[in-house]
């Protein structure tokens, strides 16, 4: 990240940037595992960025966390537990939570310091999710930890930074990791992660590989997109099952969104739902063609 003046300049593609006029800056600062800023913008308000990388705004992260949590838990009848791979900001763990099925959700987020950071200065991010009697927020690494539980989950989200090189989540992508996580899966289990920019420009840097890989051991996989205005682009998430995905109408998407949550969705809904599954035609020819699989010994990172 540059700083220059009161403008914070992002890079979005090797030979692009995006400046954003900051209008105060709430935290800069080193973690053990990353530089974090939050930042507050009069376009976005406030923001979290994590290694030059915006994660959410308040503006927009509510199209970001409700097609990450809600598509995914709709294909299970019954979540009841609940496992959650990164989500810092608590986001992802209010949307989780809104599920009244739902009776343990089990966050894990490496770094202690972006979520202390994000429980003082994003408020309407969390929304006190963290204090809710049903979380179980752990810090240590994701993979380890699901490697050596014996808990099972109901519903894997994988909220997790991108896989950039040398970063936090770079062998969280790969196959040997979703067999892990897999492994971890009730039957009936369903498992959903951000899988990366999913637009023109960018949607083969980790988005076809991520479907590609996790297509390898599941028998189920779809794909689905949102636009998030933060991120200057599409963005890709994919849902993964041994047990085929229930089909369902416009209208049935919403009665059991009402069924199950305990609030109303700011962004998603019947019409929404049917929009983020269909992908443009250059996204489909991209995930039928992808031959890549990320390994431990080859992972594919984002430029």
């Amino acid at each position: 990240m540059d700083m220059s003046g009161n403008w914070f300049i992002e890079g979005v593609y090797a030979d692009l940037n995006v400046m954003l006029k900051v209008r105060e800056v709430f935290y800069s600062g080193e973690t053990a595992y990353q530089k974090v800023e939050v930042l507050d913008s009069e376009l976005f308000g406030r923001s979290l960025v994590l290694d030059g990388k915006t994660q959410s705004t308040e503006r927009d992260e509510h199209i970001y966390h409700e097609t990450l949590v809600h598509p995914a838990m709709l294909c299970h009848p019954n979540p009841k537990q609940v496992f959650i791979g990164g989500g810092g900001e608590g986001g992802t763990l209010r949307e989780v939570l809104a599920h009244t099925s739902v009776e343990r959700a089990t966050m894990i987020d490496l770094d202690p310091e972006v979520v202390a950071l994000c429980r003082e200065y994003l408020p309407n991010h969390h929304m006190g999710s963290f204090d809710d009697s049903r979380t179980n927020m752990l810090h240590e690494d994701a993979r380890g930890y699901l490697e050596n539980t014996s808990d099972t989950y109901d519903v894997i989200v994988l909220d997790l930074v991108d896989p950039l090189e040398g970063g936090t989540a770079a062998l969280l992508y790969t196959q040997e990791f979703y067999a892990i996580a897999k492994s971890r899966l009730n039957p009936g289990g369903v498992l959903v992660t951000q899988s990366g920019p999913a637009g023109l420009l960018s949607f083969k840097e980790c988005f076809t590989t991520i479907f590609n890989t996790l297509g390898t051991l599941f028998e189920h996989t779809k794909a689905v997109q949102v636009h998030v205005p933060a991120f200057q682009t599409l963005w890709g998430f994919t849902i993964a099952s041994d047990t085929a995905f229930p089909q369902v109408s416009e209208d049935e998407v919403e009665a059991e969104l009402a069924r199950r949550l305990a609030k109303e969705l700011k962004y998603l809904d019947g019409e929404s739902y049917s929009n983020m599954h269909s992908l443009p035609k250059f996204q489909r020819d991209g995930l039928k063609t992808e031959t890549r699989i990320n390994k431990d010994s080859d992972p594919v990172f984002m430029i």
